[in-house]
């Protein structure tokens, strides 16, 4: 049993510049942005000073303790701003935005996801119905897009939905499929309706709430989403994906979720996405399973 790191290698727009002390300095095309990272748990190669030089924002997380806090500016920093990601056919272009919880509207290491999918959807000798589960701003569903998929993209927050269509109509795509619902909800409905799928793409949190205030704890509802998307796999000819970013689980956990609950593939790649900074530094940014047949 071996796992496989994953690091992507077609960012021209993104760049891991340093990491330590909790935190990373990216560029995500023209800015550079300072934010933090619990796994970075070793030193800055870079000088503090040189960090606060180079930011153009930094985030600052808020003293009661939780995952929010404000972005701390430099005059000239937008609010929003667009990144390309580019391989072959795959194009893609996204809107950016600093929010409050320190995230930015992409998950960069999720590029070697992205190839993936558009390189399996495209060997399928017949139109992909795919569906994406807590599908955020949209990179896997335009992924599948691109490569002429037929997408159905589920996230519980109504705006990140709108965000996600911007990336649609930005990327020159159309037709994607939005539900703003709670995934466990629309799963359970979706197996009732006897519907299948011949791609699933699941990026759950560790928590979350639906739109009606649905509670999600990535503990106590992954085994029954799981086996959910068993049954809505067309598993001789389809695939799928989960991401996991909670610290502490690792890639065997996912293999070994996956294989009880949805059954057994015949290809199967497991393990950790990652970053290297320019100083050789290698930061882990989630562990992941992908299985096809």
């Amino acid at each position: 049993m071996k796992t496989t790191p994953l690091s992507p290698r077609h960012w021209s727009d993104y760049e891991l510049i340093d990491s330590g002390g909790y935190e990373k300095l990216e560029r995500f095309g023209p800015h550079i942005i300072a934010r933090p990272e619990p796994q970075a748990l070793w030193n800055k190669s870079l000088p503090e000073e040189e960090w606060r030089r180079r930011a153009d924002a930094c985030f600052l997380k808020d003293k009661k303790g939780d995952e929010r806090g404000e972005w701390r500016c430099k005059p000239g920093m937008p609010q929003q701003w667009y990144v390309h990601y580019r391989n072959g056919g795959l194009k893609m272009r996204m809107r950016l935005g600093l929010t409050a919880f320190k995230h930015v509207g992409i998950f960069p290491e999720q590029a070697e996801n992205w190839e993936f999918i558009y390189q399996t959807i495209q060997a399928m000798p017949f139109q992909a119905q795919v569906l994406n589960l807590f599908a955020y701003t949209g990179g896997a569903s335009l992924a599948a897009k691109c490569a002429g998929a037929d997408v159905t993209h589920v996230d519980s927050v109504k705006p990140v939905i709108t965000w996600a269509r911007e990336n649609m109509e930005a990327s020159g795509l159309d037709g994607i499929r939005w539900v703003v619902d709670d995934a466990l909800k629309f799963t359970r409905r979706e197996v009732n309706r006897g519907k299948k799928y011949h791609g699933i793409i699941l990026d759950p949190p560790a928590y979350g709430r639906g739109p009606d205030g649905e509670k999600w704890v990535l503990e106590e509802h992954l085994n029954e989403l799981l086996a959910l998307c068993g049954q809505l796999l067309e598993k001789e000819r389809g695939f799928l994906i989960l991401n996991l970013y909670s610290m502490g689980l690792s890639p065997i956990l996912s293999r070994t979720a996956v294989r009880q609950l949805t059954g057994a593939f015949g290809q199967e790649q497991f393990g950790e996405l990652y970053f290297t900074d320019t100083f050789g530094k290698s930061l882990p940014l989630g562990v992941y399973y992908r299985g096809k047949p």
